[in-house]
């Protein structure tokens, strides 16, 4: 029971780090690189657009499509598009806040059912590719820079993904879940002989995922972003 205890600790102290890390970063990019390129909304429309993109956002997160390549527990979302949207009017921190605000969302109306290891997975996937999107497009408002913002903000969501799944969030899951890695390998063997080790799942199961999740969710948003932009953001043009 003692070593339960403490592999729990162990896991919300991690999200913490990494949750004020991220916030972190995206906040020092904003008033460094940024400070000059955002656009000026009043705090109580800044309030009520991170409000909405967060509650879609939210939304969309319990709309989850099962691949056929991956084990059961690697679900599609494209709860990522309006937080991706919500970043390129608002910025870095904006974008994290609605990631972060999304995830709760999702606690909220369905808790989890992965003793919180695939929503934190989410968040921090989510924000690789969030951050370097944002933060790139808003350099240089472009439809070109949106384009090349989101092909980096996709490689390295799959780069992070890959490796942090490998390296955490496999062996965390199996731990917090009562589940042993050989079974979870085993579910991914089950879809794809191919798969018979950590390396193997992440190669032909993570890696997979999170390229078609980001290629989804950049052509999506780059359809969207400049009509919403229109709506919202009268007197702006988006690039």
């Amino acid at each position: 029971m003692w070593q339960t205890i403490k592999n729990n600790l162990a896991f919300i102290g991690v999200c913490l780090l990494i949750f004020a890390a991220v916030f972190a970063l995206a906040f020092v990019l904003q008033r460094t690189v940024l400070k000059k390129s955002l656009h000026k909304v009043s705090k109580v429309r800044y309030v009520a657009y991170v409000g909405m993109f967060s509650a879609v956002a939210g939304l969309l997160m319990l709309l989850e499509i099962p691949l056929p390549f991956a084990p059961d527990f690697y679900k599609l979302d494209f709860s990522e598009i309006p937080v991706l949207i919500c970043g390129f009017f608002l910025g870095p921190v904006a974008g994290v806040t609605a990631e972060f605000i999304k995830i709760v969302i999702k606690l909220v109306l369905k808790s989890t059912s992965s003793a919180f290891v695939g929503d934190f997975a989410n968040f921090c996937v989510g924000a690789a590719l969030i951050l370097p999107a944002t933060v790139i497009y808003h350099v240089r408002k472009t439809r070109k820079s949106a384009l090349i913002g989101m092909a980096v903000g996709v490689l390295v969501m799959t780069v992070f993904g890959a490796f942090m799944n490998a390296f955490y969030l496999l062996p965390t899951f199996s731990t917090l879940y009562g589940i042993p890695l050989d079974a979870i390998i085993g579910m991914g063997t089950a879809v794809n002989p191919a798969i018979t080790s950590v390396s193997t799942l992440v190669l032909f199961a993570v890696v997979p995922f999170n390229l078609l999740k980001g290629i989804i969710v950049g052509v999506v948003t780059y359809l969207l972003y400049k009509r919403i932009g229109r709506l919202l953001l009268p007197g702006h043009a988006a690039g």
